[in-house]
């Protein structure tokens, strides 16, 4: 059997599908990790997460369900899109208000958003601050815990490669989630970061 690479691991760990033999723990290894009292199998992530794609103009939304034995299911998606005529602190209302009402009346586990990457001009890192201070303000009124991830992990979670384009990781997830659309850029990437954070959750 070819070799699977983090992500296929994960896919099938999360979809309860049985490991390639070469990846089992040697039988004496097995062993001594049951007899090891510090060192116990990891559980899949269970549950909601709002995964995040914070941008002033166009904020990625995607609800992603996590359960035992099945496949992620993506229940709802958004961009929130604000118009670039309109301020900033309408825009960052908007935002709120958008992750409010994904997080209400939801049994929402965890908030997982994409951390800013670094850029040049310090007024695109000042608006990019503030439309993630928007929805991470929403989530922590909600008493939601909130987890960031830098880009590069999300990719190399997702998709197995850091340096993966926009296209490679919709793709990626859209297969992951069994989503028969295609989803819009800043949703996929928003679904991305629910499904990093699930794949790397340490309980």
């Amino acid at each position: 059997m070819a070799r699977m690479n983090v992500r296929q691991m994960w896919a099938a760990k999360l979809a309860g599908k049985p490991m390639p033999a070469a990846l089992a723990l040697p039988h004496n290894a097995a062993a001594s990790v049951q007899a090891s009292p510090a060192v116990r199998p990891r559980a899949a992530f269970t549950g909601l997460v709002l995964g995040v794609d914070p941008s002033l103009r166009g904020t990625g939304l995607a609800l992603v369900e996590f359960a035992p034995g099945r496949q992620p299911v993506l229940l709802r998606c958004q961009t929130v899109r604000v118009a670039a005529r309109r301020p900033m602190p309408e825009a960052l209302a908007e935002i709120h208000r958008a992750v409010t009402a994904f997080l209400d009346k939801r049994e929402v586990r965890h908030v997982a958003l994409e951390q800013t990457i670094y850029v040049q001009n310090i007024r695109t890192a000042q608006i990019l601050g503030a439309a993630r201070g928007a929805a991470i303000a929403a989530a922590a009124l909600q008493g939601r815990p909130v987890f960031e991830y830098p880009p590069l992990r999300v990719k190399q979670a997702v998709v197995g490669a850091g340096r993966a384009s926009k296209e490679q990781m919709a793709r990626t997830v859209m297969a992951l989630l069994g989503h028969g659309r295609t989803l819009a850029p800043d949703e996929a990437d928003a679904a991305g970061v629910a499904l990093c954070h699930a794949f790397t959750w340490r309980d």
